[in-house]
């Protein structure tokens, strides 16, 4: 699981001989009706319109990640449609690797939860599995590309563990809209990781919106 940053909104407008920075940026925009729209302080605005839900303030602003994980956690990430998505085409260009993954035993009383204390021989086990079902799917694979069959074909010969990348665009709406969802511990492990580091991101890039909504780095 890798992610980065790729791009932020780049205001282009300056106020007192100075580059607005994003987030100056949103409460720029959010004080069209005001007599004092170039008032370069803005924390005070932004974290009364996160209390008070005035939530298209921050549509005014996007941030786009590149994230590189696995088939299995990918159509979870496309679900979020506010998002603008393009990923890696299997159709185009050959699967090289896949993800690897630490097992956990299902939670008997609630399918969607998982546990981390399954005993080391079956976590041996399962390591095990991954790398003889990659290794026979990528050898298959490759056999059929060599055959000719067209990768659009070939691929179905692939594990879910295959690895993807993927660019997530969106507003900074919709990246705290994603992140209190899928920061949260209902979110399968490996989806809140990449969260996680998305949300990492998020704080350095956004620390006043960050700030009101609770969040630190590291958090």
């Amino acid at each position: 699981m890798q992610v980065r940053l790729i791009s932020v909104t780049n205001p282009l407008i300056e106020i007192d001989n100075r580059q607005l920075t994003p987030e100056g940026l949103m409460a720029y925009c959010a004080r069209v009706s005001s007599p004092h729209q170039e008032t370069p302080d803005y924390e005070k605005l932004l974290s009364y319109c996160i209390q008070n839900k005035h939530w298209s303030v921050f549509e005014m602003v996007d941030m786009t990640v590149e994230i590189t994980t696995s088939r299995a956690i990918s159509p979870q990430i496309l679900r979020h449609r506010s998002f603008c998505f393009q990923e890696f085409s299997q159709r185009y260009a050959k699967a090289q690797t896949t993800e690897k993954y630490k097992p956990r035993r299902q939670d008997v009383k609630n399918r969607q939860n998982s546990l981390d204390d399954l005993d080391e021989a079956t976590v041996k086990w399962f390591d095990e599995a991954q790398e003889k079902i990659a290794q026979l799917a990528f050898e298959s694979y490759e056999e059929a590309l060599e055959k000719g069959i067209a990768k659009e074909c070939a691929r179905v010969l692939l594990p879910l563990a295959t690895q993807t990348r993927l660019y997530m665009k969106g507003s900074i709406r919709s990246w705290i809209h994603y992140l209190e969802v899928r920061t949260d511990p209902a979110t399968q492990k490996e989806h809140r990781d990449i969260a996680k580091a998305v949300q990492a991101i998020f704080v350095e890039q956004f620390p006043v919106t960050s700030k009101a909504l609770g969040w630190k780095y590291g958090c």
